[in-house]
């Protein structure tokens, strides 16, 4: 059977696999993502396109190295076209809800698969989040209970969790929003075998 790769160290990414009941190896990418970014941004690239120039560059690098299907994939926030990259601290988590508190923001997600170093199928899913106008009692509550976990998404939230309470409306794939559209990615694997049919 085909091997299986993901390149990615994301906890979220790997536990949506293994949930799916699928078999892989994960392995870090290797990827210098700041590099690339900075490329495309220069180059007039928006959010859209550079998640999947992301993910794309993901599996490409470790197919280079390793036989098998290799799954990248990549997230960017856009927020009226510009790009949003995770923050590092509480207190910039805080001003970044602030900044989508009453507003619509997308989730780009960028899925690509390579195999012997070639980009062989890719999917692009967007999803439109909009943030209820909640209170700044409400915000440091959130903040106190997600804590540390609010830094791991580009957002400050997470939708499996107390996140979901930011929102007053979803558009969208849900698996996509967490990080891995998982319907077109699984619709190829069993195409290719390496899913149960």
């Amino acid at each position: 059977m085909t091997e299986l790769i993901l390149a990615s160290t994301s906890a979220v990414r790997r536990t949506l696999l293994t949930q799916a009941g699928l078999t892989y190896q994960a392995v870090s990418p290797g990827v210098d993502e700041e590099v690339v970014k900075t490329r495309l941004l220069a180059e007039g690239q928006g959010p859209k396109a550079i998640a999947m120039a992301l993910g794309e560059a993901k599996a490409v690098a470790v197919s280079r190295k390793t036989p098998g299907l290799v799954i990248g994939a990549d997230q960017t926030l856009d927020l009226d076209g510009a790009l949003y990259d995770k923050v590092a601290s509480i207190a910039a988590a805080r001003e970044r809800l602030r900044l989508l508190r009453g507003r619509t923001h997308e989730l780009h997600a960028g899925l690509a698969i390579a195999e012997d170093g070639e980009v062989i199928w890719r999917q692009q899913v967007t999803s439109r989040l909009t943030m209820r106008a909640f209170s700044d009692v409400f915000l440091e509550r959130y903040l106190a209970s997600d804590g540390e976990a609010a830094l791991s998404s580009v957002g400050c939230y997470q939708l499996e969790g107390v996140g979901v309470q930011l929102f007053e409306a979803i558009e969208g794939d849900y698996f996509a929003i967490l990080g891995l559209p998982l319907m077109g990615l699984l619709a190829f694997l069993r195409e290719r075998g390496v899913a149960p049919a």
